[in-house]
């Protein structure tokens, strides 16, 4: 599972990029990623994964997230069905900096953007409306997208219905000291995840004794490899339910060895059995 850079370029006469798109969620692009732009990720209405920094979960009926500068996190089509919708608007740290942040009205907007290191998910009335005019976002005039953007960060800014997805930030600095041993350590998963993994091996690959590896990859990413490791098998387990395999088959394809363990990992991070995940997906609630 590699960590992307991905380079944005601002739409041509605006400060940010603005992309709302319908597309099949079996064709979608999930890579886990990367960008020292803030994101405003908005999906209207379905289901799918919402996996931000070392935060992984199900959501149910749409999503609308935040997210900081250089904090990783995959496309939120993820394990979603049938069309996905989505808006994104990505913003560059230097629009988003400098003099006009020093105005006092600013005060909660600066909250706001510390708050997004973290990543920022909104829930309930301030999602409803953030999502409206979201959706209304491309058919502005460009000057008008401009102050749209400003008010919706200011009604983020003034919100409670939110929760941090990772309260103990991801700091970017580190995963950069540490790409190159990291990139080995995710390929090596990606690529082995289906059968047994052995640890030794796993830290021979980051030159680390297996209690020094075990400290040094909780330090990094603040779960332990196991959890990373069927993090990950749980992912691709989705995938595999969505294209209609049985959960005996899913579960051995995906490294477990045991039906009932897999049902209960499977639980822990999507917050659903896979019996009822494979029901979820055959319906779908339309944001109206």
């Amino acid at each position: 599972m590699k960590v992307e850079f991905e380079i944005i370029h601002p739409d041509e006469g605006s400060s940010f990029k603005l992309l709302h798109q319908k597309v099949q969620a079996e064709s979608y692009a999930w890579e886990y990623h990367y960008h020292p732009e803030y994101e405003i990720v908005c999906v209207p209405y379905g289901y799918g994964t919402r996996h931000v920094g070392n935060h992984f979960c199900n959501y149910q009926d749409g999503d609308l997230v935040f997210i900081g500068p250089n904090l990783p996190h995959s496309g939120f089509g993820l394990n979603a069905h049938a069309l996905h919708e989505e808006v994104v608007v990505q913003i560059k740290q230097d629009v988003l900096s400098g003099s006009l942040l020093m105005l006092p009205e600013m005060t909660s907007i600066n909250n706001l953007l510390e708050k997004a290191k973290c990543g920022i998910h909104f829930t309930g009335s301030t999602k409803e409306k953030v999502t409206k005019r979201l959706l209304k976002l491309s058919k502005l005039s460009l000057f008008e997208r401009f102050i749209e953007l400003a008010y919706i960060l200011q009604l983020m800014a003034s919100s409670g219905e939110y929760e941090l997805l990772n309260p103990e930030i991801m700091l970017p600095a580190a995963m950069k000291r540490n790409n190159v041993r990291l990139q080995g350590i995710f390929t090596y998963v990606e690529q082995h995840f289906f059968e047994e993994i052995d640890i030794q091996k796993v830290a021979s690959l980051a030159n680390l004794s297996v209690p020094s590896f075990c400290t040094y990859f909780k330090k990094i990413m603040k779960v332990t490899f196991t959890d990373f490791l069927n993090q990950y098998r749980i992912q691709r387990s989705c995938i595999l339910l969505q294209q209609d395999k049985t959960i005996a088959e899913t579960c051995f394809e995906c490294g477990f060895n045991n039906v009932t363990y897999f049902n209960k990992v499977f639980k822990k991070f999507i917050n659903a059995t896979p019996s009822e995940f494979k029901r979820m997906k055959m319906t779908t609630t339309k944001y109206q």
